[in-house]
């Protein structure tokens, strides 16, 4: 079958006109036969489950174990980059580590002075007690005045606050000190996360398609190192016109042709629409899944498609050469023209729903 680049297409043989085609006056009839409909899309070969191999620090490129066409398993271990300064963040984050686990611990030294203020002011508060005990007595036994008495509640009321406040500054020390140390270990983790990302791992395996950096080369955070993607399943990436994507669904069959041998097509489903809009080719992406078996497997390989977005068997058709504007058409020995309603149209054929039959003769001329 011939592929056309239009929106429909004969699946069975050319309509046979009756007169040439191109003189002023030839006419035909309209014939009756299968057709479809389709929607042209251009796309490429892709591999299932592509990304991009990024660098995750910055630094020169001491090690590069990638080759196209290599097979990487996931977890490998395909670049190192010499970045210094990330060793040096996550030695000195482990040192500020173990400075914060002594401080929250009961030997640090703060913990120590309060433990010992905490004691003699324990010890004040229990000597003043003592005091306004035995001046209770004597101010009962009238050997002590009101204001002694109270001197001594004054005293040991004050002593007791002050035991009690250092019991609180512990309590606050000490969660100071372990908020510290959670934090100081969670920028230990950090700086080491950081440091393990002069090897760069391959978290997912695949081929590799494309290499865009050397050993040597100087590369920044989000520097792309390769193309990698899954070698065992190549779908085709389809660029649709944003003025046909709504007639495109999942499901739908699709007819592929590769560049590479434009004489062998291909059968495919559409398994997947993208939702975003290309801007540069004003144009929607969908997927499609081969259901024959490719002869031809480099990724980026140009291709065209045609979707079947509808068929309908036993159609009346006429060359659309025929249709004058306003859906006219001139039929032979009449003076003026009959308005047809229309279905499918195409660059070359026009499907007649109404206002003339497979009998009738038309002409081009519609002066």
């Amino acid at each position: 079958m011939k592929f056309r680049f239009q929106h429909i297409f004969l699946l069975s043989a050319t309509l046979l006109l009756l007169a040439a085609c191109g003189k002023k006056n030839t006419s035909t009839q309209p014939v009756r036969k299968n057709i479809t409909e389709t929607v042209f899309a251009s796309g490429i070969l892709e591999p299932d489950d592509m990304y991009q191999l990024t660098a995750q620090t910055d630094g020169y490129l001491s090690q590069l174990l990638l080759t196209e066409g290599q097979y990487i398993q996931p977890g490998m271990v395909v670049a190192y980059i010499d970045n210094p300064q990330n060793a040096l963040n996550a030695d000195g984050a482990k040192d500020l580590l173990s400075i914060a686990q002594y401080n929250a611990s009961v030997a640090a030294p703060a913990f120590k002075q309060i433990e010992a203020s905490i004691q003699a002011a324990e010890a004040k508060m229990l000597q003043d007690k003592t005091q306004m005990d035995r001046y209770e007595v004597l101010y009962k036994n009238g050997s002590a005045t009101k204001v002694e008495y109270e001197n001594t509640v004054l005293a040991y009321n004050t002593s007791s606050a002050n035991a009690e406040a250092l019991r609180q500054n512990y309590k606050v020390l000490k969660k100071q000190a372990e908020q510290q140390l959670i934090a100081q270990q969670t920028q230990t983790k950090v700086s080491n996360a950081i440091s393990n990302y002069n090897q760069l791992k391959a978290i997912v395996g695949g081929k590799v398609y494309k290499k865009l950096k050397e050993r040597g080369d100087y590369v920044k955070k989000g520097d792309v190192l390769a193309t990698i993607g899954n070698p065992d399943y190549l779908y085709a990436k389809l660029s649709v016109d944003e003025s046909s994507i709504s007639k495109v669904k999942v499901g739908q069959t699709v007819l592929l042709q590769l560049n590479t041998d434009k004489n062998k097509t291909y059968k495919g489903i559409i398994y997947e629409i993208l939702p975003s809009f290309d801007e540069s080719t004003q144009s929607f992406f969908c997927k499609a899944k081969f259901s024959d078996s490719l002869d031809f497997r480099i990724s980026g390989t140009q291709l065209q498609a045609n979707i079947i977005i509808a068929e309908k068997e036993n159609a009346l058709l006429i060359p659309r050469s025929y249709l004058g504007y306003g859906n006219k058409v001139m039929v032979k020995d009449q003076k003026e023209p009959i308005i047809v309603k229309t279905g499918f149209i195409s660059e070359e054929w026009v499907e007649i729903i109404s206002g003339i039959d497979e009998k009738t003769i038309i002409t081009e001329d519609l002066n």
